[in-house]
């Protein structure tokens, strides 16, 4: 493999592993708690969520170095990111809302509430301050989204087994989610040493 190609590759796979942007820097978190709680519900917002979060970084990359740079605007760039977010989400929410409205309906709040995760924000500033080019961004993007995506899938089957399980009183609900949680960061961590994008 080039060289070229094999640095943007590495990101692909790190931003889904050792970096994943959601058990490595605990960014969308809100979503991932609320919906993790069924699986088909889950893969509706993992789905969502990837495409977007993909799309986003590729689009506010070409704002940021096309208009923003050359106009010497990138102090502006936090507010253009989540307005290029905001009116990506709406479209993607309409498409939702037209295709299946039975996943538009389980999503609820949390279709809309894609524009504030901030994961998604995340990826773009990350790309930003690590000074990806278009296709780094793009991979880091996507890789991200699987990776977001592999964690509240993890998740939400963890939580299906569990609704069979003895847990204690106090642990249920948030509790144990928290703990599980921390216990599937840890073991992300174990990719750690494997591949490094910081």
């Amino acid at each position: 493999m080039s060289t070229t190609l094999a640095v943007p590759v590495t990101i692909f796979f790190a931003s889904i592993f050792t970096n994943n942007i959601l058990l490595a820097n605990y960014l969308g978190m809100c979503s991932f708690l609320s919906v993790s709680r069924e699986i088909k519900t889950s893969v509706g917002l993992g789905i969502a969520v990837t495409f977007v979060m993909a799309t986003t970084s590729l689009l506010n990359w070409l704002v940021y170095h096309y208009i923003l740079i050359p106009l010497n605007l990138d102090y502006l760039r936090f507010i253009v990111f989540i307005m290029v977010i905001a009116a990506f989400v709406q479209i993607v929410e309409m498409i939702i809302e037209r295709v299946s409205e039975g996943l538009y309906a389980s999503l609820g709040i949390f279709l809309p509430l894609i524009t504030v995760n901030c994961a998604i924000l995340g990826v773009s500033l990350f790309m930003v301050i690590r000074d990806y080019d278009l296709l780094s961004s793009f991979l880091f993007g996507f890789g991200s989204g699987l990776g977001w995506f592999l964690a509240i899938m993890a998740m939400a089957g963890i939580r299906q087994k569990l609704k069979r399980a003895q847990i204690p009183r106090g642990l249920e609900g948030a509790g144990i989610t928290l703990i599980i949680t921390g216990m599937m960061a840890l073991a992300f961590m174990g990719f750690a040493g494997i591949l490094n994008i910081t």
